[in-house]
């Protein structure tokens, strides 16, 4: 597919949640304390902290096939995701509690633009593979294994939790001039009835190729 193709997808995608379909459905277990949630001081935007190093040159477009964030001990496959019929961009299967999903319409990690992906917190057996994304801070690294070899390397700006009903898609999903990164589960308050009533996003933005 075509860059501008792509890009044409994505904002799309990003049309039909700015009317208020999110990003996905919620978790199917209400796991003891809850999944831990960001910190107030870590907003995207805000300026405390050290800066973060240059973003290298973008990258040619490329699937990525593996995430790992070595503060959260996480290293689990990608499976490529797109919008199922309701809107909603889908989640990879619920039982495979390791494995997370790239969506496909959007830029690939590294490539210039925004790149999203997506996974469970939790499901009926317990946590799943973005559990721990609450607990994420400034500075903290998001590699990603490319189809082509190359590990493209992000670090976290800004870790927020947004009410689904006020998801605000414009912010989460720009399209942006380097290569940025989104990583998106479920988070918030829980009811059993309604399950978690908002998602905690990660962003990022590329800061080194291996």
């Amino acid at each position: 597919m075509h860059t501008s193709k792509r890009r044409s997808s994505w904002f799309t995608v990003a049309s039909v949640l700015l009317l208020g379909l999110f990003l996905l459905r919620n978790g199917s277990s209400e796991p003891v304390g809850g999944p831990p949630q960001p910190r107030p001081a870590v907003a995207a935007g805000q300026s405390a902290g050290d800066p973060l190093p240059p973003a290298p040159d973008a990258l040619p477009h490329s699937p990525p096939r593996r995430i790992a964030i070595p503060s959260l001990r996480l290293d689990a496959p990608l499976t490529d995701v797109g919008v199922d019929a309701d809107g909603w961009i889908d989640a990879p299967p619920l039982e495979k509690t390791n494995l997370a999903g790239w969506y496909k319409g959007a830029a690939g990690p590294g490539e210039r633009g925004t790149s999203v992906i997506v996974g469970h917190v939790d499901n009926k057996a317990g946590p799943a593979v973005f559990y721990e994304l609450g607990s994420l801070v400034r500075g903290s690294r998001v590699e990603i294994l490319r189809g082509d070899g190359r590990t493209a390397v992000f670090a976290v700006y800004g870790i927020e939790t947004f009410a689904k009903k006020d998801f605000p898609a414009a912010r989460v999903y720009r399209d942006t001039p380097e290569p940025e990164l989104r990583l998106i589960t479920c988070g918030g308050g829980y009811t059993k009835k309604a399950g978690y009533d908002g998602n905690v996003v990660a962003f990022a933005r590329l800061v080194e190729v291996r």
